[in-house]
């Protein structure tokens, strides 16, 4: 295999941290929601990263509450962490580290898995489409994954859209829900540890060969099984390079 590289994938930065934002209260919170789980899996708030709601509320651009209702949803979800120092509670970002990456993954694997079984048992033409749209992802993704230096922002791109064909064509509004909390959380690990996994991406190619054959088919056992053993496959892969390259956040 190619010596491991480090680097890890980065988008350029918003223009402005502010958000533009309605009258009700609920759309406020949800937008303070969505722009901090951006920043999170982004990176751009970083692993461990302290939450300050006075000084997330000035950037945000909205009060205290919002934030505060922000970052209680996204404790519940896994973005952040908290610790109490006296009798304060302290907020963090929630820190990468190899038991909760391999835990993401597999929750992710097994909710793919039955999205991938519904998949395949969708009609002939609709599941040829599919797997030709898959195809081309995977085509794609190959070329940025390939090239010297990887693209490593694209590959990741085209990573998501590849899994979430399969998912929005087959899945219902309860599994797209689950998935919507968790892939994001499996995506923190990717954007920061992809450069370095980027070297066993054959050993992935083939494993997303498979799960589109098995759509293709109409065999929703052979579906259902090469997406976990896609996912399972992604966590061994992560958790040698967060062995090697150490895990973040956690202090």
């Amino acid at each position: 295999s190619s010596a491991i590289s480090t680097s890890a994938p980065t988008r350029p930065a918003p223009a402005a941290w502010s958000v533009s934002v309605g009258n009700g209260r609920q759309e406020v919170t949800a937008l303070a929601y969505g722009r901090l789980r951006e920043l999170i899996v982004s990176g751009r708030l970083a692993p461990g990263a302290p939450l300050i709601e006075t000084d997330l509320s000035k950037k945000l651009g909205v009060s205290r509450t919002p934030v505060r209702a922000a970052l209680q949803r996204l404790q519940q979800e896994g973005f952040v962490g908290a610790s109490v120092s006296g009798q304060m509670l302290r907020a963090f970002v929630a820190p990468l580290t190899a038991d909760d990456m391999r835990e993401v993954f597999l929750m992710v694997g097994a909710l793919e898995a039955a999205a991938a079984r519904l998949a395949a048992g969708l009609p002939a033409l609709t599941r040829e489409a599919l797997a030709r749209e898959m195809e081309g992802l995977g085509l794609a993704l190959r070329a940025a994954a390939s090239s010297r230096p990887p693209d490593l922002v694209r590959a990741l791109d085209l990573h998501i859209a590849f899994h979430r064909a399969f998912v929005a064509a087959a899945a219902g509004p309860r599994l797209v829900a689950e998935l919507e909390v968790l892939q994001p959380q499996a995506e923190r690990y990717e954007r920061v540890y992809a450069g370095a996994v980027v070297y066993a991406f054959d050993e992935a190619a083939r494993e997303h060969d498979d799960i589109v054959a098995a759509i293709r088919t109409g065999d929703a056992d052979a579906a259902e099984r090469a997406v976990a053993r896609n996912w399972r496959g992604c966590a061994d892969r992560y958790r040698q390079v967060v062995t090697i390259l150490g895990e973040r956040g956690n202090w």
